[in-house]
């Protein structure tokens, strides 16, 4: 392999001052509540609220904000993200066996949590699709309660029109205006009107991911998400206006997206390199995209296709293209990322709005180990026995021995007295 591209250094070492901050925002939430939420959105947001819980009718005016190309769009989005996360729970199944020990039965439950809280970004643009990733996933699972926050937008005194459509659309069933690590801290611990809740799903800023990492315990989440990132793999069969388009696509995201090409072909890699040109002139979105670009794109030169492929392993990125020749081949060699786009007309675009699979997902290579945000995120696989007379006779002596070997003498004593009461009846 060879370096045609390579990133700006950077280390993501943990910002004291950062927390230090939430972790006082955590804790004047907890101790203020509700005044400390609607105090924080004047501070940040520049919004006075009189409440952080949106109203019905707010979310009912919303409708008559949003054009209805728009919302034809979110319901388009919603049917096709319902039906993936539909079709994932019919892959879930209980279970109840009957152990090889007589008298033993084994088992396990599908529980969904009670209650969880799935928070929506706010920052430059309203991120609408996020409310029907994290919402309709929670609720296919069975989830009952599931609260909704996104910070105030200026311009609305509310959560931006657009958002509340889809938290709508999504089923969200309470929804609340407050962002950052105030909402973390709300729907971690509770306020007069928030109530908490068991996880927190979404992702956001530094701010809001820090919150989660410190509530962590006190209440599960999802991941702690790092910049956005894409891989793309590509060969001498590519579209260089489709591979450069793509790798701009996820650079407008965000000043430290992660953009990274691997390519066999030194033509190809030319050829991307000059439609990166051509389209970066063109961008609504270009000073953000190109300086992401300068900072952090990537563009490795592959000896060969196995060798572009365990590039890829490595890096386990947050998405991964395959813009290859024979592309479903190369897809099925691959094993870490969080949503993998296969073909040449799969753009992580399509992911990210419209196709069904979830956007939430791993980074930072946290992709070898973990998924994104499916159904089963709301689930709990609980376990059970059900022992019988014969089958607490059957387990006991082994179960003494190793309760002795432990040297935890309750635990055995605990079979015993049940096996002397067995053994006098």
């Amino acid at each position: 392999m060879k370096w045609i591209k390579k990133a700006t250094e950077k280390t993501y070492e943990r910002d004291q001052k950062l927390t230090e901050l939430v972790s006082g925002i955590i804790d004047n939430v907890r101790t203020y509540g509700d005044q400390e939420l609607i105090k924080l959105a004047e501070q940040f947001d520049h919004v006075s609220l009189e409440s952080v819980k949106v109203s019905k009718e707010t979310v009912k005016e919303a409708y008559k904000k949003v054009d209805s190309k728009t919302i034809d769009a979110l319901n388009f989005a919603a049917k096709n993200i319902r039906f993936y996360a539909e079709n994932q729970y019919k892959c879930l199944k209980t279970m109840e066996i009957s152990s090889p020990v007589p008298g033993v039965t084994l088992g396990h439950r599908l529980i969904p949590v009670e209650r969880c809280g799935a928070y929506i970004p706010g920052g430059r643009y309203p991120l609408p699709s996020s409310a029907l990733m994290s919402v309709i996933t929670a609720k296919i699972a069975g989830v009952k309660s599931v609260a909704a926050c996104c910070p105030p937008a200026k311009d609305y005194g509310t959560i931006h029109p657009a958002v509340l459509v889809a938290m709508d659309i999504a089923g969200a069933d309470e929804i609340y205006a407050v962002g950052g690590a105030q909402a973390i801290a709300a729907l971690a611990y509770g306020t007069d009107t928030v109530p908490k809740v068991n996880l927190i799903v979404g992702p956001g800023n530094r701010f809001v991911t820090e919150a989660k990492r410190q509530v962590l315990g006190d209440v599960g989440i999802d991941s702690l998400a790092g910049p956005s990132e894409v891989l793309i793999l590509a060969d001498e069969a590519s579209n260089p206006d489709f591979v450069a388009i793509d790798l701009l696509a996820q650079a407008e995201h965000d000043p430290n997206t992660k953009t990274i090409l691997v390519c066999t072909d030194r033509e190809m890699i030319e050829a991307v390199q000059q439609s990166l040109e051509k389209y970066s002139g063109e961008l609504v979105t270009n000073k953000i995209a190109n300086q992401s670009w300068k900072d952090n794109g990537q563009i490795i030169l592959a000896d060969h296709l196995e060798e572009a492929i365990a590039i890829a392993n490595r890096i386990a990125p947050e998405h991964l293209e395959v813009q290859t020749k024979n592309p479903k081949e190369v897809g099925d060699q691959l094993i870490n990322f969080g949503s993998l786009f296969i073909g040449s007309h799969a753009p992580v675009a399509f992911g990210d709005y419209v196709s069904g699979t979830n956007h939430i997902l791993p980074t930072m290579g946290t992709a070898k180990y973990s998924n994104g945000v499916w159904v089963g995120t709301f689930i709990k696989t609980s376990f059970y026995q059900e022992i019988t007379e014969e089958g607490c006779l059957n387990l006991s002596e082994a179960c003494m021995q190793l309760a002795q070997v432990e040297g935890l003498h309750a635990h055995g004593k605990s079979v015993a007295v049940r096996v002397n009461a067995l053994n006098n009846n």
